[in-house]
């Protein structure tokens, strides 16, 4: 299958080993991967920053660099849900750009979604002989609608052990410009996801969102834990 490549700033900017692994996982399910070097920002940080007019331009730029001919793809729950459910907010006054964006919105889709529920890959040949346990994004849970698919696809992942933490599902403390304007409270937020990991004994924090992982890993490098965030797509890589 045929598919466009998407990937967020935080990705490309700080971690760009994951964007190629993400390449890889999906070259491995089966698919011809078509990477736009025109792409940028989504448009979410300007967006949740209240810079709509910034964030407009954007979501047009997006239209204008993917197409709803073949599906478009990322590692990250929170731009795609951004995408999907944000920009008709931006383009009102545009109908052209609206009648586009409700084509495009059905065919955007987040890393650990597309591979299970469209591509019907779970087990991709990926080794991680560690202990891990998972993060669930807000924007990814709660917006996106992901749960299970990132569970299934490390369920398959040999040598993975996943160990559920304690609320798993509640705020890593990064929320964007949230963690700049608010740092003492997303530095508490952040403690507490890290301690809830570490009671489990793990050795490895997941998710699929590169940001949530920059704001854990921050943490955990400044308190030096013996524990690292890592992101799914770097874990289904693992061993390819």
């Amino acid at each position: 299958m045929d598919i466009q490549l998407f990937i967020p700033c935080y990705i490309d900017q700080l971690y760009p080993e994951t964007g190629f692994n993400t390449i890889k996982v999906l070259e491995k399910a089966g698919c011809n991967v078509h990477y736009n070097p025109e792409q940028t920002c989504c448009g979410q940080p300007a967006f949740n920053s209240g810079y709509w007019n910034e964030a407009g331009s954007l979501a047009e730029k997006f239209l204008t660099d993917f197409n709803a001919d073949m599906p478009v793809v990322a590692p990250s729950g929170s731009c795609t849900s951004f995408v999907i459910h944000h920009y008709h907010k931006l383009l009102s006054e545009k109908p052209e750009l609206l009648a586009k964006h409700a084509q495009l919105k059905s065919s955007v889709f987040e890393l650990s979604d597309f591979l299970v529920n469209v591509m019907k890959v779970e087990k991709l040949g990926a080794k991680f002989p560690h202990k891990v346990t998972f993060h669930d994004s807000c924007s990814a849970l709660r917006e996106y609608g992901i749960k299970d698919e990132p569970r299934k696809l490390l369920a398959q992942v040999e040598g993975l052990q996943l160990i559920e933490m304690e609320e798993c599902d509640t705020c890593c403390g990064f929320g964007g410009t949230f963690a700049v304007k608010n740092a003492a409270i997303s530095v508490a937020m952040a403690e507490k996801k890290v301690q809830n990991a570490l009671a489990t004994g793990v050795e490895y924090i997941i998710s699929t969102e590169a940001s949530c992982l920059m704001n854990i890993n921050g943490y955990c490098a400044k308190n030096k834990l013996n524990i690292k965030g890592v992101h799914l797509a770097d874990i289904l890589a693992s061993g390819l």
